[in-house]
């Protein structure tokens, strides 16, 4: 590459933010990624979550079933720019029985925002989100939402993250004033209070901001005297016992920076949005391993274009058929038309048709570079986890596989329709919605399973929906499950426990209850019982 090729590979690198936002249900998700295309410019009104009457559905979640519930059932990668930052946020399922999809798009993220429920604290969800976060070192800013609710104190909620997560937090601004009377923030770097008030511009609803100096004689009028003395007291607890910020730790994980906002009604969001873009990282190294076995770094800039594939998705467009797959690209600059190496495969492929996405809406994509997503058309040659590249000769490293704790057996309700129910079940296993097993001697009846209940409702709507066949679900006896290292002819299985093989053939042992599990692991010390494969 020449200098200026550098130089321009370069610039547009760090102009990108590719991030994900994880929550428990009803955190406030995503509204918060519609107020983030609300500010960007891309929406000019901000759909509410749950399709009320008479108003719009949000524009993230395309799927029919997602807009009925008011829930993201699938991840969607939308791109859009706000204040000349090229932003790609990865809107990541935030429904309670959540699927492997979610884990394997955070894989995709440099960043996380975690988004709190400020009356609920850190719940279940959010916890599980955060380990896969912290499995892949990826940095997490947490966005304390709803502070314009009746809600908890914020100190609380401070060391709740710190206790709960195991994790630094440093506040980055303060809220004046809680539910009905929440008003402000303090920048706590600067000592500046942020009053907000509601303006509409151009039919949004966004938040006007006011600026004040902490010691101003304004500040202490808007809050009366005694209000104004607590803040003071708060802000001087936070100096004397709140952990210092440094990016570095930041980057790595160790610590996390905290805001305190309301997403619905805009107060705070513009602030934070800016401090995000500041703080969240460009792409940066990632590792791979060479065919050789050895760790290989990849740079963005000085590495030719690679990728890989983090989910598949089928019927997006009813019409066509097809399958997407979503690459994210880890170095390079992508051309339309690219023609590149299938390491896997060990052929070239043509990625013709490359497409962005806001929504469900495509728009084609002609240049692509470092931290971007991209669909292309899937013709049957990708699977998830394949790496493509310019050059050859690495995989980046597997993506993690979580072991799924629902099970069942599924069958069409018409027999007739056998032939439409397989090929729609291979459809959807190849995209990692559901994952079959099968009895080693390949005898007895598939095994469906899957890490959440809804993955399974998904399933059947699907099905029915983009297929067109009606399916019976009979729930199996099974709770927990792990993959089996070791010989499995001499594992010592419980007597309600059963050996099986994924698709990969890999040995599986599905218990009837959480104890069965532990027992079974101190039965047998010469083998091992895997939750999670990476």
């Amino acid at each position: 590459m020449t200098p200026s090729d550098i130089q321009q590979l370069s610039e547009a690198c760090q102009k990108r933010r590719t991030f994900a936002i994880i929550s428990h249900p009803d955190a406030g998700k995503t509204t918060l990624t519609e107020k983030l295309l609300l500010y960007s410019g891309m929406i000019h009104t901000a759909g509410m979550v749950r399709g009320r009457k008479g108003r719009k559905a949000a524009a993230s979640d395309w799927m029919a079933m997602e807009q009925e519930r008011g829930i993201s059932i699938t991840a969607s990668a939308m791109q859009f720019t706000y204040k000349d930052t090229i932003i790609n946020v990865l809107d990541t399922p935030g429904h309670e029985d959540f699927s492997e999809d979610t884990y394997r798009t955070l894989t995709a993220a440099d960043c996380a925002i975690m988004v709190i429920d400020a009356s609920k604290g850190v719940e279940r969800q959010t916890r599980k989100l955060f380990e896969v976060c912290r499995l892949r070192k990826i940095p997490v800013l947490t966005f304390i939402n709803k502070m314009d609710m009746p809600g908890r104190d914020p100190l609380d909620l401070m060391h709740e993250v710190e206790n709960v997560l195991q994790i630094h937090s440093t506040p980055f601004n303060w809220p004046i004033g809680a539910g009905k009377d929440f008003c402000g923030v303090v920048d706590c770097a600067t000592r500046e209070c942020l009053f907000f008030s509601k303006i509409s511009a151009g039919g949004a609803q966004k938040a006007g901001i006011a600026r004040l100096p902490l010691e101003d004689e304004g500040v202490k009028k808007r809050l009366g005297e005694e209000q104004y003395q607590q803040l003071l007291q708060e802000l001087e607890l936070l100096e004397m016992a709140g952990n210092p910020f440094c990016q570095n730790d930041f980057l790595a994980g160790d610590v996390t920076p905290v805001f305190f906002a309301s997403a619905l009604t805009n107060f705070g969001i513009e602030p934070f949005f800016d401090a995000f873009i500041h703080l969240a990282p460009s792409p940066h190294i990632r590792f791979a391993n060479s065919d050789k076995g050895e760790d290989v770094e990849i740079d963005p800039i000085q590495t030719p274009f690679s990728a890989y594939v983090f989910k598949l998705q089928a019927n997006m467009d009813k019409r066509h058929r097809d399958s997407m797959a979503f690459l994210r690209i880890c170095s390079g600059r992508f051309d339309r038309d690219l023609v590149v190496k299938h390491h896997r495969l060990g052929r070239e492929v043509r990625l013709s048709r490359p497409h962005g996405m806001v929504a469900g809406e495509r728009t084609t994509l002609d240049i692509a570079y470092a931290g971007d997503v991209i669909g292309v058309i899937n013709p049957g040659v990708f699977a998830i986890g394949d790496t493509i590249s310019l050059t050859g000769g690495f995989n980046f490293k597997p993506l993690p596989q979580f072991q799924p704790e629902i099970f069942a057996r599924v069958q069409p309700k018409d027999v007739g329709k056998r032939k439409s129910f397989d090929k729609g079940v291979l459809q959807l296993t190849d995209e990692g919605a559901i994952q079959l097993l099968r009895p080693f001697d390949l005898s007895g009846d598939l095994i469906f399973a899957a890490v959440g209940q809804l993955q399974f409702e998904v399933m059947q709507y699907r099905l029915k929906d983009e297929y067109g066949v009606e399916t019976l679900v009979s729930p199996l006896p099974y709770q927990c499950s792990a993959w089996l290292l070791g010989n499995k002819d001499t594992f010592k299985k419980t007597t309600t426990a059963i050996i099986v093989q994924d698709r990969f053939d890999r040995p599986m042992v599905l218990f009837s209850e959480q104890w069965e599990k532990q027992y079974a692991i101190k039965q047998n010390p010469d083998h091992q019982l895997v939750d999670i494969l990476s």
